[in-house]
């Protein structure tokens, strides 16, 4: 089961790298950050159960980053939003 999960996150990463590679996907778009740290996670906690140090040091910083980077372009919209003002109605 726990090779069935690793399978899983892996497609969620590569299938962001792909959809980036092919110009279908942004890299600083909020789908392909969250879709890099679910992955990441996934791959991230199945290392840490499986004793995989060094799996645990390149999933866990990868997942940090990519949340760090959705964290910001989440700020940056919320603040565009806020400076635009309520909807006109």
């Amino acid at each position: 089961m726990a090779q069935v999960i690793q399978i899983i996150g892996a497609l969620i990463i590569l299938g962001a790298f792909a959809g980036s590679q092919l110009g279908e996907l942004p890299t600083d778009s909020r789908l392909y950050l969250a879709l890099n740290v679910v992955g990441s996670v996934i791959l991230a906690i199945l290392a840490v159960i499986e004793g995989q140090i060094g799996f645990v040091l390149l999933e866990g910083v990868w997942a940090v980053v990519s949340a760090w980077s959705l964290f910001v372009i989440l700020g940056e919209e919320a603040e565009a939003a806020e400076e635009a003002g309520p909807p006109e109605l």
